[in-house]
């Protein structure tokens, strides 16, 4: 951008909004003064010696007229107004330098005071592992946040920002938040009150940081297993997936009864804004390959893939995140038919429209090989914010250049611009712009971990008791016992057992967090006089010869995030299969198998007396002890059809070619019974 070009952005649009306003308001007043003014010069012989004066006379009456109105506190900073009508004021009184910087979402690490300053940002955000620093607490990230809120609210408008973060499963970016079941678990309680709670809690740990957006809830609805991402579904059944839209209420609070379904609503500042996501089809992708292309047609994406989206818009959704797939061959960061055609038309979203992670440089391939054309077809498209979230000087000068070249009219930044200010100005956001130090203690709180510790039980899924070597179920197990076994990888780890999405963008290994590990959790249950002994992976020698009342093994994947997770034969990784068949031939054993969806499952069958599919649990490991020893039963269904070979896939409830292991719906069930 030139010199002439920046003075003009930066300092003439500016101060020529001002005079605007000034000499409209002051047009009478000045027709006044000029009737008065000519005759008295006419009639006075001294004009030349008055004239002076009466020009210091009105350059004091400029000079009080604009005192008196900057005294007078602008329209849009008034919370007694309607939301619209702040909305327009303040739209009315911005440059197209500050609505492009409405627009920009950047990343924390390439943010600066005078970044955020300078170019009028409208958004942060915290990519996965994106931290203050490592074990950073709740009071750090608070004066994180705040301090990118001073630069923002310094500008000349003082437009603060929104800024968010993936709190997919909790607040599951920080350290000593409390981790709760990833959705695919959730979505095996059928409980969608407990998925309302789960997002009350999760709205106070995220503003226990002084956050105010969570990139949640994915309402995806999976059709293969073999997507990187199907953890993040809570079903292949619409129904399911639709009926846990109830998370947004807990994140965003309850609509008002006399709410219009389209409509951004958060209820203060305890809440959080909400984002469905990823719109839409992602599910569906061929193969489950993650971003890839969703071949269906128009009736089968309707009826699968869009419904949990109408529930969002009833619910009050702020903002809908763009998936990164296409729909028959085409991106949906530029497909305007769905986004401004469906979503802003049929459905009448008036929250705003959020791109995915560099979501529009992958409209071209290869990604980024033409990003003028991807900031015009995106914005036309009828995306609001760009989660840029590195190169944001490229997108701000490219989409000015299109708006000045007419290639993006300027209603259609208005438009944008105006979703953005209603979302910030529904929370309250220019009200209550910075944290509440008094919120620091929510994160992590006792009452959330109970909460996450139910979720776990109920998500469990019995899917074998007892049948190996007798029809007597094995669970529950007794507390006491002379000596008991726990092994295998995933008993004593607690990445593994959060899964990807935590701490890190892929999850890690050990105790990366604070929680509670299923081995920690086992000798928290037994009676005091029962000996736990651990072994990672033992030899069945030592299992046979250990003289083990039972054993307990815990296996599965490893952690993974989107297009890393994506696997074609879907079998957990060695040595978990030789850990459990060495264990279950020496003694009795309960295999506990934690995954983000269905794997070959047939051998783990053969060699358990009683196998449970606990998904992703999180930081309570305590919850698969409470069913696992009959404090609580087991009441899990399963979310998905879990397949006999994975040449069957994609299979789902109600194909044709239904023929699976366990149907949509499974699992056994116990009764709770003082196990000893």
């Amino acid at each position: 951008m030139s010199v002439a070009c920046r003075l003009r952005a930066g300092v003439l649009e500016p101060l020529e909004d001002r005079l605007t306003v000034i000499l409209t308001e002051s047009l009478e007043c000045f027709a006044q003064v000029k009737r008065l003014l000519v005759p008295l010069l006419h009639r006075h012989r001294m004009a030349l010696l008055t004239a002076p004066a009466v020009f210091a006379a009105l350059l004091l009456f400029w000079a009080v007229l604009g005192s008196t109105d900057a005294d007078v506190a602008p329209l849009y900073k008034d919370p007694a107004q309607p939301v619209e009508a702040r909305v327009a004021d303040l739209l009315g009184r911005m440059t197209l330098a500050e609505k492009v910087g409405q627009m920009t979402q950047i990343e924390r690490l390439v943010s600066t005071p005078d970044v955020l300053r300078d170019n009028f940002i409208g958004s942060l955000l915290s990519g996965g592992g994106s931290v203050p620093r490592k074990g950073a607490t709740p009071q750090e990230w608070q004066a994180m946040v705040d301090g990118f809120q001073k630069a923002c609210m310094s500008t000349r408008l003082g437009i603060p920002m929104i800024y968010g973060i993936d709190a997919v499963h909790g607040h599951n970016n920080v350290y000593g938040a409390t981790i709760f079941p990833h959705n695919v678990g959730l979505g095996a309680t059928r409980d969608p009150y407990l998925v309302r709670r789960i997002g009350a809690a999760t709205a106070l740990e995220v503003r226990a940081t002084g956050i105010q957006y969570a990139f949640a809830p994915c309402i995806a609805v999976c059709r293969d297993p073999r997507w990187g991402r199907c953890y993040e579904s809570y079903s292949e059944d619409r129904r399911i997936v639709q009926s846990m839209t109830e998370l947004i209420p807990g994140l965003q609070g309850e609509v008002p009864k006399d709410f219009k379904s389209g409509m951004p609503y958060v209820a203060g500042k305890n809440k959080v804004a909400a984002c469905a996501k990823h719109f839409v089809g992602d599910g569906g992708t061929v193969n489950g390959i993650n971003e890839n292309n969703t071949i269906i047609n128009q009736e089968g994406l309707m009826n699968i893939h869009m419904p949990a989206y109408l529930n969002a818009m009833k619910l009050g959704v702020s903002t809908v995140m763009i998936s990164y797939s296409s729909w028959n061959g085409k991106k949906m960061h530029e497909n305007g038919d769905l986004i401004n055609g469906y979503l802003k038309g049929t459905l009448n979203f008036k929250g705003f429209v959020i791109s995915d992670w560099e979501g529009i440089d992958r409209i071209t391939n290869p990604a980024g090989s033409d990003y003028s054309y991807s900031v015009k077809a995106s914005i036309n498209a009828g995306l609001d914010m760009i989660m840029v979230p590195n190169n944001y000087k490229s997108f701000i000068s490219l989409l000015t250049g299109h708006v000045n070249s007419g290639a993006i009219p300027m209603s259609r930044i208005d438009d944008a611009v105006t979703r953005i200010l209603r979302v910030k100005f529904t929370m309250g956001l220019f009200e209550n712009p910075y944290s509440d130090p008094s919120m620091a203690d929510y994160l992590g709180k006792k009452e959330h971990r109970y909460l996450a510790r139910e979720a776990v039980r109920k998500s469990l899924v019995l899917l074998k008791n007892g049948g190996k070597t007798s029809d007597k179920p094995l669970l529950p197990l007794p507390k006491k016992a002379t000596k008991i076994l726990v092994a295998g990888s995933h008993a004593d780890n607690l990445g593994y057992q959060c899964g990807g999405w935590t701490i890190e963008w892929q999850g890690d290994t050990g105790r990366t967090t604070v929680g509670t590990t299923i081995l920690d959790a086992v000798k928290a249950a037994v009676d005091p006089s029962t000996a736990v002994v651990f072994a990672e992976n033992p030899d069945a020698d030592l299992v046979k010869n250990g003289g083990f009342s039972y054993a307990i093994v815990v296996v599965g994947e490893h952690p993974y995030t989107e297009t890393k997770g994506d696997n074609l034969n879907l079998t957990i990784p060695e040595p978990g299969l030789n850990t459990v068949q060495a264990v279950c031939s020496g003694a009795p054993c309960a295999t506990v198998l934690i995954s983000g969806r269905p794997v070959v499952v047939q051998p783990l069958l053969a060699a358990s007396d009683a196998l449970v599919a606990a998904w992703l649990p999180g930081s309570e490991g305590q919850g698969v002890t409470d069913a696992l020893f009959g404090d609580y039963g087991f009441s899990g269904k399963l979310p998905r059809t879990w397949f006999k070979s994975v040449d069957q896939l994609p299979m789902n409830y109600g194909d044709a070619h239904y023929d699976p292991l366990f149907p949509l719906g499974y699992g056994l069930t116990t009764n709770a019974t003082k196990a000893y």
